[in-house]
């Protein structure tokens, strides 16, 4: 570290404290020559991490448009801001301690389901017909089906009763005799 008054290279550190909410760490110096006295700041390097879209396309990762696509795919089920703001540190972090600075959208993708999962079913729907285009009913039938086959992760008692789905779709609709045909 040079001293910032003469260039030499020599100093020594006087005190060091935790700074911008553990972010980094300031660190008051003396320089061995001129003895006066500077500040550092010493701070974790981040590379980049790049994301490869579906279509080939290369953008560096954006963390606020990762959050923004999981809060509208939670909206109304009871996720709270700080639980989503929690997935999408633990998924950077993820990312950041990987060797490999290029990562797939369709990976990111499936580690906000993995999360998704455990925390909320719905949540996991709707964020799954987004991100994996569904197209009809079938890839609904598909990802419930998938949700069935792992268990859920819900007690019983949260889940709300909806009548029998079976039931619901073999009867027959019947005609409310108030309603006239015009």
């Amino acid at each position: 570290m040079l001293c910032p008054f003469c260039q030499h290279s020599e100093n020594r550190v006087l005190e060091s404290r935790s700074a911008e909410a553990g972010q980094s760490v300031r660190r008051r110096r003396e320089c061995l020559k001129c003895s006066r006295r500077f500040t550092t700041y010493e701070r974790i390097e981040f590379v980049p991490i790049t994301v490869i879209k579906r279509d080939g396309k290369r953008e560096s990762f954006d963390i606020s448009k990762l959050l923004r696509g999981m809060v509208r795919a939670c909206e109304k089920t009871g996720i709270s801001a700080p639980q989503l703001e929690n997935i999408v540190d633990e998924i950077e972090a993820e990312l950041q301690q990987r060797a490999v600075r290029e990562v797939l959208s369709t990976e990111i993708g499936e580690l906000v389901l993995r999360h998704l999962q455990s925390l909320n079913e719905v949540a996991y729907v709707r964020f799954a017909s987004v991100y994996r285009q569904f197209r009809g009913i079938r890839d609904f039938a598909e990802a419930l089906s998938h949700l069935q086959n792992q268990g859920s992760r819900l007690s019983p008692e949260e889940h709300e009763p909806i009548g029998d789905p079976e039931s619901f779709l073999s009867e027959p609709l019947t005609r409310d005799p108030s309603v006239t045909k015009a």
